[in-house]
């Protein structure tokens, strides 16, 4: 018997994973960081009327913010990519999250140790949502330095929630984030089945 051969593309498998966490903590700065593609951004200048609800403490210089969304990707191998989309940080803007998350494999929840509360309703939304998420530390130059274990206790973390330690800026720090990310969704997805 003749096998057939076709010629019909692999399926291809793209999983959705959200970047989150307050306002200026650097979500932007990691979709570009590890995005293979210019990534889609929606950022705009900060103006006065954002001034009262935009606290610039600890982050003086920032002159922009996501008003929507920031996209990347990073393709691996010929049929699977990762879809990173980056949430915007003001409350104002939450009512994106909701729509942004369906479909979700998991988060990242960007922290800033110099302002830490600003992560707790991230740690909140994802908690509440069963969705696996890390905490991925963006450690800033100049920011007094806590360790993964200081820092799951200040924020309270459910047991097996993954303190990582990252620069957003960089590739490789982004990619190791992604990789706890995506091992903590597979496991959790395993023992959903079993």
């Amino acid at each position: 018997m003749d096998s057939e051969r076709s010629d019909a593309p692999a399926p291809f498998l793209a999983l959705k994973i959200l970047v989150a966490g307050g306002f200026g903590v650097g979500k932007t700065t990691f979709v570009g960081a590890v995005s293979e593609i210019r990534p889609l951004s929606t950022e705009e200048p900060l103006t006065e009327a954002g001034r009262m609800d935009d606290s610039l403490d600890g982050v003086a210089g920032k002159r922009t913010t996501t008003v929507a969304l920031d996209f990347g990707r990073i393709t691996l191998g010929d049929d699977l990519a990762l879809y990173l989309f980056g949430t915007p940080g003001q409350d104002r803007f939450w009512f994106l999250w909701d729509e942004l998350a369906k479909g979700a494999l998991g988060a990242v929840v960007l922290a800033d140790t110099r302002r830490l509360r600003d992560c707790f309703p991230a740690v909140d939304y994802f908690e509440r949502r069963g969705l696996p998420f890390v905490v991925a530390v963006n450690c800033f130059d100049g920011a007094r330095d806590y360790s993964a274990e200081e820092v799951a206790t200040a924020l309270d973390l459910d047991e097996g929630t993954p303190v990582v330690l990252c620069d957003a800026r960089q590739l490789g720090s982004g990619k190791e984030v992604l990789i706890t990310l995506v091992e903590l969704a597979g496991a959790a997805a395993t023992a959903a089945q079993a």
